[in-house]
């Protein structure tokens, strides 16, 4: 992918705000942030981003509020709502509402970026807007074989390695060892870091 992705954070708390737009930005991202649920309705539908991270309390409208006004279900990009641990209640209603999963604070930064990039891959999925193979950069696929090309697009879809297994009729220790060269041959570090790089995200 040649142009990076967008992520809106929509967060009163200007130094969760900061931090996150500031990780997504080390990341490869183009992320941007909004401190009220009102500045990012302004332009939520006219210039959706790939994914948006929604604090749930805000003063003014609430996470509720904006998922309401965007017909969340509908819209074009997952939703991740970050909600305090007395807050899961209302997570799991605005996951109802269509929100796709929520964050529970305090959250670790590596663990958010795994879990957008992985969002942004099964959304594109689920919508029917892509094909996952072709959400994998040229370069990662130039340097695997057609067989770890297929094992990666099931890690980038959120697949386990008994899921994975299963989808290509081989074992879940296969696929561990499938896994292992890819990280290697692209030099990823950790799961976060092999699906920015699969999908061309990073820097």
């Amino acid at each position: 992918m040649s142009e990076p992705q967008k992520v809106y954070i929509v967060d009163d708390d200007p130094s969760v705000r900061d931090a996150l737009e500031l990780v997504f930005r080390l990341e490869g991202y183009e992320s941007r942030g909004f401190g009220s649920g009102s500045d990012f309705l302004r332009i939520a539908k006219s210039d959706p981003p790939h994914c948006v991270l929604l604090d749930v309390h805000m003063p003014g409208k609430s996470g509720l509020d904006v998922l309401s006004e965007l017909n969340a279900q509908d819209y074009p990009a997952p939703i991740f709502i970050i909600s305090g641990q007395g807050d899961i209640p209302m997570a799991v209603g605005a996951v109802k509402q269509g929100a796709f999963d929520f964050i529970e604070k305090p959250f670790d930064a590596d663990t958010v970026v795994e879990r957008v990039a992985e969002a942004i891959v099964r959304y594109a999925e689920r919508s029917g807007d892509a094909d996952p193979a072709s959400m994998i950069s040229a370069e990662a696929a130039e340097l695997l074989t057609p067989r770890e090309r297929e094992v990666l697009v099931e890690i980038t879809g959120g697949a386990s390695n008994k899921e994975a297994g299963r989808t290509l009729g081989i074992s879940p220790r296969t696929i561990e060892v499938h896994r292992a060269r890819i990280m290697e041959k692209l030099g990823a570090k950790n799961a976060a870091d092999l699906v920015r790089i699969a999908l061309g995200n990073k820097r």
